[in-house]
């Protein structure tokens, strides 16, 4: 302890009083700072980085079919497969004006449609193969809360009902056509023609859903589809002068049963002793490093151990302003893996349990935000989060607990992005906090 406190007295920067001081969150006046005053900047207090795993995300309801699979050079090998409850508006075929006009149909053919929602990660100029498999068991929850998450799995069939290889080009949006087994498309179709389907508790105790998997061996792009695509079954009369093909379509009506499992394969890796939930593993037994990567659980925890030695410094005193500004390691970023523009922020306690987000005085949620500055060495790439609001009441706090930071990316739920930020001791990005104190 001794040892912290003659870091943070030698380590001081006395600030002029002479102007505002600007606390981010509000403004300490200079009429209101007497001569004896002083703002100190302290940028020596011990910022703790670890990584943390979460061990389930929810990826029901989040409305993308996530597909692919790539090798991450750091993270591993990662994967997307997606499940999901088909229905229809309805279960007849075509209205007919007698039963003897509806036995003139026979099937064509059916497909899967998929359309692109924009969204990609990692490397797209290599094959992305797809195959599809009826579920065995309906798209029905075993937890409370009715949600599926990334290491939910069900049931299916083995053999494939339809396969497709394409070159992904997501930001085209072109749709993806899977053409389906035909023997599968009959047997459906004759259960409508025959009226055996009449209900959706039947359509789905009959076909209770599908699960479209990544099996590309040598892919490299995670991709995003929309919840929107759709089954489509062709049919037509024997005898027609138009000779043009009737639609039944089955779509993804309630996203809450449409989710995905998504998969890390750590193996190998720097992150392979990754512990259990309620653990973390420190950064400094990674290289100097924390991981961040959405869809699989990893997230970055940030500790500040000493702050409430803070309070010592004189008799009368306060933080006024805070701000962190944590860097990603460089080559750990580049167009195939951009960064991402902002990071969320929530409060966790010492078993990495969320408390909520982390906000500001006024009560909105703060966000790191990425300063894309350009320089030649990247020294001011970096995200910027304002802590003042937060190290008072850490400072201040009368209980032997103390609240922890978790940085996640956004798209925690529906996507894969990943990032690498350096701690304390990362020789080419560190971790920098710097604290403004006042003395009165």
């Amino acid at each position: 302890m001794y040892r912290l406190f003659t870091v943070l007295f030698f380590g001081i920067l006395f600030i002029s009083c002479d102007s505002d001081v600007d606390a981010g969150e509000f403004v300490v006046g200079s009429d209101n700072l007497s001569v004896t005053n002083k703002v100190i900047l302290i940028d020596t207090a011990t910022v703790e980085v670890s990584t943390i795993n979460f061990d389930s995300l929810k990826t029901s309801g989040q409305s993308r079919i996530l597909l692919g699979n790539y090798d991450d050079p750091i993270f591993g090998k990662v994967k997307s497969d997606s499940y999901f409850q088909l229905t229809s508006s309805a279960y007849n075929l075509q209205t007919t004006s007698s039963d003897t006009e509806g036995a003139n149909y026979v099937f064509d053919s059916i497909r899967m449609v998929l359309v692109p929602d924009k969204y990609y990660y990692s490397d797209t100029t290599k094959v992305q193969s797809i195959s599809i498999h009826r579920l065995l068991q309906k798209v029905k929850p075993n937890t409370e809360d009715d949600s599926f998450y990334n290491n939910s799995s069900l049931n299916y069939d083995a053999a494939s009902i339809g396969t497709a290889s394409f070159k992904p080009m997501p930001n085209r949006q072109d749709t993806v056509f899977v053409k389906m087994d035909a023997v599968f498309g009959d047997a459906l179709f004759q259960k409508l023609k025959k009226r055996e389907i009449t209900t959706e508790d039947e359509f789905i105790e009959y076909f209770k859903g599908l699960v479209i998997r990544s099996v590309s061996e040598n892919s490299s792009c995670v991709m995003g589809f929309k919840t929107t695509g759709s089954l489509q079954l062709f049919y037509s009369k024997k005898v027609s002068e138009s000779g043009t093909s009737l639609l039944k379509e089955f779509t993804i009506d309630d996203v809450s049963k449409q989710f995905n499992r998504i998969s890390l394969d750590r193996t190998g890796t720097i992150l392979k002793d990754l512990p259990g939930t309620t653990e973390r593993l420190s950064s400094d037994l990674t290289e100097n490093k924390s991981f961040i990567q959405s869809g699989t659980g990893l997230a970055c925890r940030i500790d500040f151990p000493n702050i409430k030695e803070l309070k010592y410094i004189t008799e009368k005193g306060t933080i006024v302003d805070a701000k962190l500004i944590i860097r990603p390691v460089n080559n750990t970023y580049s167009k195939t893996y951009p960064l991402a523009d902002s990071l969320s922020i929530y409060v966790a306690d010492k078993l990495n349990r969320i408390k909520g987000t982390l906000n500001s005085a006024s009560g909105y949620p703060i966000y790191a935000v990425l300063n894309k500055a350009e320089d030649e060495f990247d020294e001011n790439i970096g995200y910027s989060i304002p802590l003042g609001t937060f190290l008072y009441n850490e400072m201040i706090k009368q209980s032997d607990s103390k609240s922890a930071l978790i940085l996640t990316i956004p798209n925690i739920f529906n996507g894969v992005n990943r990032l690498v930020l350096g701690n304390q001791k990362n020789a080419g990005n560190k971790i920098q906090l710097k604290i403004y104190y006042i003395s009165y």
